[in-house]
C-alpha cells in the first residue's frame, strides 16, 4: 500500500464558506477534533461575494415580522416543493443565529436607535435582511473564521477532495491532494460534512467563483447518497453585462431594495406588465406606491422589481427576446433616478451600496450614481443538492455524511429568496456540525480500503498518461457553452435531449484528456479532475429537468409553460444505480402539519 500523508479527526468539514465554517464551529464547540478542507485560501470562499444581507425575522425595522411570515414567504417562493420542516426550522432559528454572529463580532448596519438595520429584498413581505452595506458575506466569513480559529480548528488550505471513503455503508473519510505540491492526503474521520457550495461553473455566464464545480454534489452522488431538486438552478436576474470581461458578476438585489428600477431600451418600467397571481395582492399598483415601500412606508406594497428572482429573470429575458433590450443584450437597472426624490442622492447611494459603486466604477468605468447599469440574468445558485434529514442534515443513505448550505437540498424548493442563503448557512451549518459531532462521539473511525485508495489515485493521475492529447479547458468551455444554450433559463425537451448527447460525447473526450508538466500547482491537472464533477452535475440537472414536465419556480419549460399540481406533490430524486447509471425516482413530499398549513393560509 502506498504511504499517504494521513490525518485523523472526529469531524471532517469539506468547504470553508459560511456553511463549512459554521459547521466546524458547531462541531468544535461540542468538544470533538475538527478539520476544515478549503479548495482555496481561508477567507476566499464564495460566501464573501454575498452582498445583500441575512434574512431573519428580527422585527427590528418592522414589528409585524415574525417567523411565521418568514416561513410562509419561503414556502411561497419555493412553490411549495420545499421541505416544510427545514423552512420551519430556518424561520424560527435564523434570528438567534444572527444575534450569535453579532455576539462574535459581526458589525451590522444600525437603525437610529441602535438596532440591527434590515432592508427590503425580493419575495420578503417585510424588510428582513440584516446587512453590512453590501458586503455582508465578507463580514460573515471574517467573523466565523476568527471565531473558529480560536476554537482550534485544523485548516487545510488549497486542498481538493477527489473521493469520499466508506466502510460498508457509512462514511470513513476522504482522499484528496494539496494543490501546491500535488501530494495525496488521506483524511480519516467518523463524520464528514459537505459544504462545498454550488455548480455555477457548469455554465458560461455565472456569478460563481472558480471553486463552484459541483464537487460536493458529485462526491455525495458517487458515494451513494441521493440528490434532489437538481432541476432547480437559479438565474439571478441582475449580473453585469458590459464589458465582456465582467459578464455575470453579481449586481446585488440590494440595489432594487434601495429603490433601483428596471427599464428597457425605451425607458419603460416593464416589470409592471406581468405580476404572478401568487403575488398580486402584495405588489404595488403604481410607481409611487413602490417608491414609498422602499423608503419604509409600512402601508405600501413592494414594487414589482422585488418579485422573486425566477420571475424577474424571465421578464428580462422576454424584453431582450422581443427586441426591447439594452445595447449589449440585457436591460437597464437604474438607481441614479432617485436624485429626483431625495437630496444628496449620490452620497446616499455610495453609503448604501459602496461595493456596487466601486465595482462598476473600477471594472466598467460607470458611475452608478449618475447613469444606469446594464444587467442581465446570470447563473447564480443551485436549489438542489444532497437529500438530508431536515433536523440533522445527515444523508439517509450514507450514515455519517452530512451536507449544509448550497450543496444540501430542501429549504428553498423551486426558487430561493434572496438573503435566505446566508441564514441557511448559519442555521443548517450549525445543525450539521452539532449532529456530526454527536455521530462522531457515538462511532469509531471506519476502516479504509487500500484498493479504494489506489483506484482513486490512478483515476486522479490518469491525465498525465495522455500528454499531447486534448487539454481540459476546451472540454470545460464546450460544456459551459452547451449548458448555457440548451439547459438554461428556458428549457424544452428536444434541446435537453441534445444536451444529454453532448454530455456523453464530452465524457468520451474526458477519458482521453491529457495534461503536461508535473503535479506542483498544475492548474490544467486540477481542471481535468474537476471535469468529472461538472459533467456529473450537468447530466443530473438535465435528466431531472426532462423529468419535470411543467414550469415551476426557476425551472421553466417552453413546451410545458404551465404549473402542474401533480408535480407539486413530489421531489425528483437521483441516485447512482448498482450498474453505475443514474436512477430517477419521485420522492413524495411529506404531509404538512395542520398548524403550518394554517400559517400559509393566513399569510396569503
Amino acid at each position: 500500500m502506498t504511504e499517504y500523508v494521513t490525518h485523523e479527526h472526529d469531524v471532517l468539514v469539506i468547504g470553508a464558506g459560511g456553511a463549512g465554517l459554521r459547521a466546524a464551529v458547531g462541531a468544535s464547540a461540542a468538544g470533538v477534533k475538527v478539520a476544515v478542507i478549503s479548495k482555496s485560501l481561508l477567507g476566499k470562499a464564495h460566501t464573501v461575494m454575498a452582498e445583500g444581507g441575512i434574512a431573519a425575522a428580527l422585527a427590528d425595522v418592522d414589528e409585524r415580522d415574525n417567523w411565521r411570515v418568514h416561513f410562509a414567504d419561503t414556502m411561497r417562493g419555493g412553490q411549495y416543493v420545499n421541505s416544510w420542516r427545514m423552512a420551519e426550522l430556518h424561520a424560527k432559528e435564523a434570528p438567534a443565529c444572527v444575534r450569535e454572529l453579532e455576539a462574535w463580532g459581526a458589525v451590522f448596519d444600525r437603525t437610529t436607535d441602535g438596532k440591527i438595520l434590515q432592508r427590503n429584498f425580493g419575495g420578503h413581505r417585510y424588510p428582513r435582511l440584516a446587512h453590512v452595506g453590501d458586503r455582508t458575506g465578507l463580514e460573515m466569513i471574517r467573523t466565523l473564521q476568527d471565531h473558529g480559529i480560536h476554537l482550534g480548528l485544523d485548516v487545510f488550505m488549497e486542498h481538493t477532495v477527489v473521493t469520499l471513503l466508506k466502510d460498508g455503508d457509512r462514511v470513513a473519510g476522504a482522499f484528496g491532494y494539496d494543490r501546491e505540491r500535488g501530494r495525496f492526503h488521506l483524511f480519516r474521520a467518523e463524520a464528514v460534512v459537505l459544504a462545498t457550495g454550488g455548480i455555477g461553473r457548469a455554465y458560461k455566464i455565472t456569478s460563481n467563483s472558480w471553486e463552484y464545480t459541483g464537487d460536493g454534489h458529485a462526491l455525495a452522488y458517487d458515494a451513494g447518497a441521493a440528490l434532489m431538486d437538481m432541476e432547480f438552478v437559479q438565474f439571478h436576474p441582475t449580473g453585469m453585462i458590459w464589458p465582456p470581461s465582467v459578464q455575470g458578476i453579481l449586481v446585488t438585489e440590494g440595489v432594487r431594495g434601495e429603490g433601483g428600477v428596471l427599464r428597457n431600451k425605451d425607458g419603460k418600467r416593464f416589470m409592471f406588465d406581468e405580476i404572478p397571481p401568487l403575488y398580486v395582492s402584495q405588489t404595488a399598483d403604481t410607481e409611487e406606491e413602490g417608491w414609498r415601500y422602499t423608503q419604509g412606508d409600512k402601508n405600501a406594497r413592494r414594487p414589482p422589481e422585488l418579485l422573486t428572482r425566477d420571475h424577474v429573470a424571465r421578464c428580462i429575458r422576454r424584453e431582450v427576446r422581443e427586441g426591447r433590450g439594452s445595447p449589449h443584450g440585457g436591460v437597464f437597472l437604474d438607481i441614479a433616478w432617485i436624485k429626483e426624490r431625495i437630496p444628496h442622492a449620490a452620497e446616499h447611494i455610495k453609503k448604501k451600496l459602496p461595493s456596487m459603486y466601486h465595482q462598476f466604477k473600477q471594472l466598467a468605468d460607470i458611475d452608478i450614481t449618475q447613469v444606469p447599469m446594464e444587467v442581465g440574468p446570470t447563473t447564480h445558485y443551485m436549489m438542489g443538492g444532497v437529500r438530508v434529514d431536515p433536523d440533522s442534515q445527515m444523508s439517509p443513505e450514507v450514515p455519517g455524511l452530512f451536507a449544509a448550505g448550497e450543496c444540501g437540498a430542501g429549504l428553498h424548493g423551486a426558487n430561493r429568496l434572496g438573503g435566505n442563503s446566508l441564514s441557511d448557512l448559519l442555521v443548517f451549518g450549525k445543525r450539521a456540525g452539532e449532529y456530526a459531532a454527536r455521530f462522531a462521539k457515538d462511532n469509531s473511525l471506519g476502516k479504509v480500503n487500500p484498493d479504494e485508495l489506489a483506484a482513486a489515485e490512478r483515476r486522479a493521475l490518469k491525465p498525465f498518461e495522455h500528454q499531447g492529447s486534448e487539454g481540459p479547458y476546451a472540454i470545460q468551455y464546450a460544456l459551459q457553452e452547451m449548458m448555457q444554450e440548451l439547459v438554461g433559463i428556458v428549457r424544452q425537451e428536444q434541446e435537453m435531449l441534445r444536451a444529454l448527447e453532448h454530455i456523453q460525447e464530452l465524457k468520451a473526450r474526458v477519458a482521453r484528456v491529457g495534461v503536461g508538466g508535473n503535479r506542483e500547482y498544475n492548474s490544467g491537472w486540477h481542471t481535468a479532475i474537476d471535469l468529472h464533477n461538472l459533467l456529473t452535475v450537468s447530466e443530473i440537472i438535465t435528466r431531472a429537468a426532462l423529468e419535470r414536465k411543467e414550469s415551476r419556480g426557476a425551472h421553466f419549460r417552453d413546451d410545458y409553460p404551465a404549473k402542474d399540481d401533480k408535480f407539486g406533490q413530489f421531489n425528483i430524486v437521483v441516485r447512482k444505480g448498482a450498474d453505475g447509471q443514474m436512477q430517477l425516482t419521485r420522492g413524495p413530499i411529506p404531509e404538512m402539519p395542520a398548524e403550518l398549513k394554517q400559517i400559509i393560509q393566513e399569510m396569503k
